[in-house]
């Protein structure tokens, strides 16, 4: 039988261990048919970064990463809510962390600059030009 609280695996030596990530069941809202009011199908996850067994360099990343689902208080809260049940609802909140972290902690590449060839702006201003040309002529005609 798979474990409730399954890890989470970046690499390695990156993982998340489950007694980090809290799972709390809730109603789901809106139409749900005859078991709405009955069964608990939607899943709070509550993941705190500070209190994570993550590198610092991550948890300074997901931290300064702008995403709604993190708090001020550095507390990611991913609701899971489409699927009918509760394990494929805290599947679902898994993989959604799992990808926010991704996400945040993607090393971006360093820009180099670069500058247009001679050739390219030569022909950027002879479209101008012949583009110029094109709307002058379009203009009253006097006889």
């Amino acid at each position: 039988m798979p474990s409730r609280n399954p890890m989470l695996k970046f690499s390695n030596n990156i993982q998340i261990p489950a007694e980090e990530i809290d799972f709390q069941p809730i109603r789901a809202q809106g139409s749900g048919g005859q078991n709405v009011n009955k069964v608990s199908t939607a899943i709070h996850l509550r993941f705190d970064i500070n209190a994570s067994s993550l590198p610092e360099m991550w948890k300074e990343k997901l931290l300064a990463y702008p995403d709604q689902r993190i708090s001020g208080d550095g507390i990611i809260v991913i609701k899971a809510q489409t699927l009918n049940s509760q394990e494929k609802n805290r599947a679902d909140a898994l993989e959604r962390l799992h990808q926010l972290i991704l996400e945040a902690t993607k090393v971006q590449k360093k820009r180099k600059a670069t500058r247009p060839t001679r050739s390219s702006q030569i022909k950027r201003v002879d479209s101008k030009k012949k583009r110029s040309q094109i709307k002058a002529g379009r203009g009253k005609v006097d006889y």
